[in-house]
């Protein structure tokens, strides 16, 4: 009887202990995706920033009397085949005057304050070779230049 309750024990403890082994794992890997989603997530939201003062810096350079600056295809890091994310910006124009070609909103703004304002829609998107879950953020801002 005696070695019977041994073995039970033994059984139970290795049941236990395996137990506690997966859950320790699964929790582990789990903390390591965490870890990197937060990192993809954070970096997206600072290239939407800078994908904004990007576009704002080339439409500051653009020589509008040709045509409208309407969007800018970044990828990041430049100049690497192995890009983490994707940065398209659309531009929309509002004012009066505006050369024909422009994405605009409005054509008839009658003040020259508002005059060549725009609205920037930057996206940041996630490469989908680098995380299962992609990650898809959009900034609209209403600037000046």
């Amino acid at each position: 009887m005696k070695k019977g309750f041994s073995l039970l024990t033994a059984v139970i403890f290795l049941v236990v202990r395996a137990t506690i082994s997966m859950l320790a794992l699964s929790l582990s890997t789990q903390s390591a995706k965490t870890t990197t989603d937060d990192y993809l997530k954070v970096q997206a939201e600072l290239l939407a920033k800078s994908g904004t003062e990007f576009a704002l810096l080339a439409m500051s350079g653009h020589d509008y009397s040709a045509n409208c600056l309407n969007s800018i295809d970044i990828k990041y890091p430049v100049n690497t085949s192995n890009y983490t994310h994707d940065i398209n910006i659309t531009i929309h124009y509002m004012g009066n005057g505006l050369p024909t070609g422009c994405n605009s909103y409005a054509n008839n703004v009658a003040t020259n304050d508002s005059n060549r304002t725009v609205i920037i829609d930057t996206i940041v998107t996630t490469n989908p070779n680098i995380t299962t879950e992609p990650i898809r953020l959009h900034r609209r801002t209403l600037q000046k230049p």
